[in-house]
Formats: C-alpha cells, sequence, structure tokens
C-alpha cells in the first residue's frame, strides 16, 4: 500500500500507471497532485470494500456454538451407564465395573479440556492475523479487540501540495517575493519567497503574476516557498521566457474604441457625453482636468463601471493615490476593478511603491497581449509623492519641485500606448488646477500636451448643481478620426460648430436637454437636423 509521501516520489507516469491499476477515472487528463489524491482515495476504497467482506467470517464462526465440557460429558460414550441398567448385578460388582470406568472418564475430559484450550488458542491467533491483515471492525460479537480503521489525515508537511499566486517583486540580491493584491502589493504575512534560480530559469520580471504551488516553511525559514511556477500572467512559462520587452514594442495611435455608453440606462449622461466629445480607445493617454470639487471621483466611476460592462476582456485597475479612506472604500465596494490606494495619512514612499508595482503589472500583461486600463487619480499627488523621495539635485524649478522629480511620473503616464501587434496600455488620469498650490501648477504645465485625450471640467457648472461639469468646447481627442465613424464624426463637426458660440453653461445645458429625449448616442444623433 503505497502513503503520500511515496506517491509524491514518483514521477507522472509511474502514478498513471498506479492509477490504471486502481481503476481511477480520466487519470490520463490529471495533474501529479491530483493523481496523488485520486490514487489514495481509490487506496481507501478498496481497503473498505475488503474490510465489508471480512465481517461476515468472523460471525459465522461464533454462531456455531462449540461443544463444551459438560456435553461432551454428556454426549461421551460411558460404559458405566449400560451397565448401570443391569439391576441383578450385586453392589460389590458394580464398584469393580465403575472404577475403570471413572479412571477412563477423568482422562477422556482432560483430553477434551485441553483440546478445547488449544482451539481458543488458535481462533485468537487467527483473529490477530486477520486484525493485521484486514483492519476491519467488527463489531458484531464480544471478543473481537482489533483496532479501529486508520483514517488518512491531510498533512501539511509534504511539498508541493499548495497552491498560490501573488505579483513578482525583485530585491537587490536577485531573489523575490510575491505580493498579494489584499496588501495593496506591500509586504505582507502572506508573501511566498521566490529564489533567484528560478527567477533566471523561467526569465521572471518584476510585475509577473505567477500561479504555482508553494511549499510550507521548513525549521529556520520565514516564508512559504515557491516550488513550481504552473503560469505566469496566464500563460505557460516556455512562452514567457520569448516575449519582447514593454520599451522594444511598437506603439501606434489608438484604433479600437471603448464604448463607455450603457444601452438603456439615462442616469450615465456623463459616459454618453465623453463617448461622443472625447471618445477613449485602446492605448490612450487621457487626462482629467479638474478643480476641486467638480466630480473627477464620479466621472472615473462611472468610466470604470461602463468599461467592465461592455469589455469584460480588458483588465481593469484602479489607482488611488493620496485620496480619502471613504473614497477608497466606495470605490471598492461600486466597482468591478481591481482597486490599488495609498491614501493620505500614509508616507509618500508607500505612494510611490504601489504606483510603481502597479505600472510594473501592468506591462508584463501588455507584453502577453492583453489590454489593461489604469485608472488614476491623481498624477498631480504622485508627482507630489515623487518630489519628497527624490534625492536632492540642487536644482529647484519654481513651486519647490525637484528638477529630476517629475521624470518618474511622466514615464508613468508615458507607458500608456497602444502595440502594433496586440496589446494596449490605457492611462486615464486626473490632474488637480487652481488649488492655491504653485506647485500643482508647475507640475499640470509639466504634463500639459503629454497627452492624446483632455477632458476639461468646469468650477462653475458644479457650482449650478450642473452633472456632469464638462467644459464641452475646450475637450477634445486627438486623432478621433480613427475611434468613430465617417457619418458620427461629420455631425459631430456639425454640433461642436454650433457650441462653440455657446460657453460652457450653456452649451452643456443645451446638450444635456437633448441627450435626456434619447436612449443611446445613435439616436441623439439622427435627432439632429442637417
Amino acid at each position: 500500500m503505497y502513503d503520500i509521501e511515496q506517491l509524491n516520489a514518483f514521477i507522472v507516469p509511474e502514478l498513471k500507471e498506479i492509477a490504471e491499476q486502481f481503476s481511477v477515472k480520466g487519470f490520463k487528463s490529471m495533474a501529479k497532485m491530483d493523481l496523488v489524491h485520486a490514487i489514495l482515495d481509490a487506496q481507501a476504497d478498496k481497503e473498505l470494500a475488503a474490510g465489508d467482506s471480512t465481517k461476515e467470517k468472523p460471525q459465522a464462526r461464533n454462531s456455531t456454538k462449540r461443544p463444551s465440557k459438560k456435553d461432551k460429558e454428556s454426549s461421551s460414550p460411558n460404559k458405566s451407564d449400560k451397565k448401570s441398567s443391569d439391576s441383578n448385578e450385586d453392589e460389590k460388582g458394580q464398584n469393580e465395573e465403575n472404577r475403570p470406568n471413572d479412571n477412563k472418564r477423568r482422562r477422556n475430559n482432560q483430553k477434551n479440556q485441553s483440546s478445547n484450550d488449544r482451539r481458543k488458542n488458535n481462533d485468537k491467533e487467527q483473529g490477530r492475523g486477520r486484525d493485521h491483515s484486514h483492519g476491519s471492525d467488527s463489531k458484531g460479537h464480544q471478543n473481537d479487540r482489533r483496532p479501529p480503521k486508520k483514517e488518512y489525515v491531510f498533512d501539511v508537511k509534504v511539498d508541493g501540495c499548495i497552491a498560490g499566486e501573488g505579483v513578482l517583486e525583485l530585491m537587490n540580491e536577485g531573489y523575490g517575493f510575491l505580493r498579494s493584491g489584499d496588501y495593496n502589493y506591500l509586504s505582507s504575512p502572506d508573501d511566498i519567497y521566490v529564489s533567484s534560480g528560478q527567477i533566471k530559469s523561467n526569465g521572471l520580471k518584476p510585475g509577473d503574476t505567477i500561479k504555482g504551488f508553494i511549499r510550507p516553511p521548513r525549521p529556520g525559514e520565514k516564508y512559504f516557498a515557491l516550488n513550481k511556477v504552473e503560469s505566469v500572467n496566464g500563460m505557460s512559462p516556455e512562452k514567457i521566457k520569448h516575449r519582447i520587452p514593454f520599451d522594444y514594442l511598437k506603439p501606434l495611435f489608438p484604433e479600437e474604441k471603448l464604448n463607455l455608453s450603457l444601452e438603456g440606462d439615462k442616469n450615465t449622461l456623463s459616459t454618453r457625453v465623453m463617448d461622443l466629445f472625447t471618445p477613449i480607445g485602446k492605448g490612450q493617454r487621457g487626462m482629467i482636468v479638474a478643480q476641486p470639487k467638480t466630480g473627477k471621483t464620479s466621472i472615473l466611476k462611472d468610466v470604470a463601471n461602463a468599461i467592465a460592462h461592455n469589455h469584460p476582456e480588458v483588465y481593469l485597475m484602479v489607482l488611488l493615490i493620496d485620496e480619502r479612506p471613504e473614497e477608497v472604500t466606495d470605490m471598492e465596494r461600486s466597482v468591478r476593478a481591481e482597486v490599488l490606494a495609498s491614501t493620505f495619512d500614509e508616507p509618500a514612499d508607500r505612494h510611490v511603491k504601489v504606483s510603481t508595482i502597479a505600472l510594473e503589472k501592468a506591462k508584463r500583461l501588455v507584453e502577453s497581449g492583453m489590454d489593461v486600463v489604469i485608472l488614476l487619480d491623481s498624477i498631480t499627488r504622485l508627482a507630489r509623492a515623487h518630489n519628497t523621495v527624490s534625492p536632492a539635485s540642487g536644482k529647484v524649478l519654481s513651486g519647490g519641485v525637484e528638477a529630476n522629480a517629475l521624470h518618474k511620473p511622466k514615464k508613468f503616464f508615458g507607458a500608456a500606448r497602444n502595440i502594433e501587434h496586440g496589446g494596449s496600455l490605457t492611462i486615464l488620469a486626473t490632474a488637480l488646477i487652481e488649488t492655491g498650490s504653485k506647485m500643482d501648477e508647475v507640475i499640470f504645465e509639466e504634463f500639459k500636451g503629454t497627452g492624446n485625450m483632455e477632458l476639461q471640467l468646469d468650477r462653475r457648472l458644479s457650482n449650478r448643481r450642473i452633472y456632469p461639469a464638462i467644459d464641452l468646447v475646450a475637450s477634445s481627442t486627438r486623432r478621433e478620426d480613427l475611434l468613430l465613424g465617417k457619418e458620427q464624426l461629420q455631425r459631430m463637426w456639425i454640433l461642436r460648430n454650433h457650441l462653440a458660440d455657446m460657453n460652457s453653461e450653456e452649451a452643456m445645458d443645451f446638450i444635456l436637454n437633448h441627450m435626456r429625449g434619447t436612449l443611446s448616442n445613435e439616436e441623439f444623433l439622427v435627432s439632429m437636423n442637417g
């Protein structure tokens, strides 16, 4: 019989042969650990069936009563009984004849008693042999003292029987850890150690999403360790080795449009307006320029829900930097996406670390051919965090901004692109203006013109409680002809010419009044005259 440690020592072909002997169903398509557990289950079922079949034998043997000592005395042939019937013999003759018969009776009784003792001893030895061979539990008779059936208990110490997942973060020494998304990919008790040999042999990079088998920590170790890599970014490790690095992929203008409007839902006017005036494509680098209290977070939430509903193939990430904790909870509960956050009460280096590992994860997914969307709130506070942690260079711009502090935020925002042979990274970030801080104005001026889509929000509209508070005239998308159809593009030119002479309040009132009477943007464009 096999135990779990012996089965783990076998290779997969040997396990399949053993599974065939036990008649395991579907063993040809099973993995190693599935084969091990299936063989153990089949082995336990076979032993249980054999134990049930042996229960009847000792009961049948005990049901036949052995002749006792008194029965044998009564059934044994006694010559004295025959001769006692003769009443004509005298008393002396009876005594002389009964004395040898009494001696014979004693000898017969001793022989019968010794033979009974031998039979009992033999039965006990046979019962013990059956206990060791079968191990079944017989409750039908009292003389059975066999131990209960041994049950298989899961042994945690066995290697390679636990599945784990995480995002890889490399250390300076060459090894790494798989970080958990429950802790925003920061150090936590759920970290999984990855050796430098596994990183080199599998060609792993920072930000790779790795699934595999892990083992418990051995004596003297602190973390669970990765034993075997099953998949990297949803692909086999062999395919990942030949991927092209992100920096060498060809960037193109966005060509495939992300549909932001929900059919039949009149409450998503903000996404319908964006779908017409500032369309977003896969690979877009968009910026939402907003003053305080203009509803930028609500617009991000509507965009996230629209993308999650209309494009389930897109991997959506919401990155909240230096935001309020209650907004983080609200975003996690109202958006079907991965939410990574670092609130305003956290240090600046935590903001930088969370944003860096989120960007690395997105890059690795794009290298694997996936479409990724990152919604960042906000890039101004991310630049402030980088300015805090950057070393002093001696050159300070106006507003107290270090000369080299904005390089990494620009690298983050500039990573958005559409890849030539599949895959895209879309980043939609918010930028704060008119906050009373000179630093925020300098940061916005540095990022102005770097994106290919800009959505302007107006404080005057929000003061009048007109939502969405979008400045339609100032908002636009570069190369929108690649995203909109020819007929739709012509109607949008006519509509923009009509709105050009209006201010932001009049233009938004005009659009909202006409959109509320229609269910979709197509119906709205058809209802236009001319």
